[in-house]
């Protein structure tokens, strides 16, 4: 009997993408197949290709284990709980327990390169939620230590391209990211792969690159000059709020760079091909791809 596979935050951007490649890249019979959401009525489209849609809030732990029912192995996409500090470990934990109690064989879960030491200020969580996979009686689990996505930088771009400035705090740290959909398909061949046992990889583009090699890529797809100005970390903070972005939520913005500043986000691994067979694209390439010009 070939396993079931869940996947949770179905609905989000990350989810979607896992199930597209389990289905058309992978090619796994939708039979097969589970999505959770805590809106479920917004899984009709894989439902209707014959995906089982169960409803799954991290928040209500009482009711959580029927959504890991019948499940052999389990992809838990982490939760975005930035408003609310503490929230999502406990969410995770939520997680981690209905899976022990629904008798999951493998669990996979989303987490960041190096919690345990990042700047970021919600590192705690993944830090947090990995220690708890590691106490846990999950008799095999994998982490996919994801770096920040190429998409990420479309959240600067529009202020960016109306002011000419890209304001930033990362000093000449770099970032390794990765594009959204090659973390999806990873996390799909792992999901529907035969790992077993206890492991951990770090999912990176294939170089790193610094703020000013960035912005130059997007300037030019764009067509519009784009300046990278240093400023100190609080500045950036006091300029984020005084754009009408919330205090708690700038200081969460802002800890990105401090972590980039730091080398958090720099190291560049081998393990995105060794869990696909093939490389990341690059950001040349998505940039492209992405025709920001338009």
């Amino acid at each position: 009997m070939e396993p079931t596979l869940l996947v949770t935050g179905a609905s989000g951007q990350l989810g979607a993408r896992v199930l597209h490649h389990l289905l058309h890249t992978l090619k796994v019979p939708a039979g097969r197949v589970f999505a959770a959401s805590r809106k479920p009525e917004a899984l009709a489209e894989w439902a209707a290709q014959g995906v089982t849609v169960r409803a799954a809030d991290f928040d209500n732990a009482d009711a959580l284990p029927a959504a890991f029912q019948g499940v052999q192995r389990v992809l838990v996409v982490s939760t975005d709980a930035l408003d609310r500090p503490g929230r999502r470990l406990e969410q995770h934990r939520n997680a981690l327990r209905a899976a022990e109690q629904a008798g999951v064989a493998h669990l996979v879960y989303t987490s960041m390169p190096k919690p345990e030491s990042s700047a970021v200020l919600f590192a705690p969580d993944h830090a947090g939620t990995e220690a708890a996979l590691a106490a846990s009686a999950l008799p095999g689990w994998t982490v996919l230590r994801d770096n920040w996505y190429f998409e990420n930088q479309l959240m600067g771009l529009a202020p960016a391209i109306a002011s000419g400035k890209w304001y930033s705090a990362e000093g000449d740290g770099r970032i390794a990211h990765i594009a959204r959909d090659d973390v999806a398909r990873a996390a799909a061949c792992v999901l529907a792969g035969n790992a077993a046992g206890k492991t951990r990889y770090t999912l990176t583009g294939c170089r790193a690159y610094s703020r000013q090699e960035i912005v130059s890529l997007l300037s030019r797809a764009t067509g519009k000059p784009i300046e990278v100005v240093p400023v100190p970390l609080e500045g950036l903070v006091q300029g984020m709020v005084a754009a009408g972005m919330p205090q708690p939520i700038a200081r969460v913005v802002a800890s990105f760079d401090a972590n980039t500043a730091a080398g958090g986000l720099a190291d560049v691994t081998g393990d995105y091909r060794a869990l696909t067979g093939v490389e990341p694209q690059s950001f040349e390439a998505w940039v492209a791809a992405s025709r920001l010009a338009a």
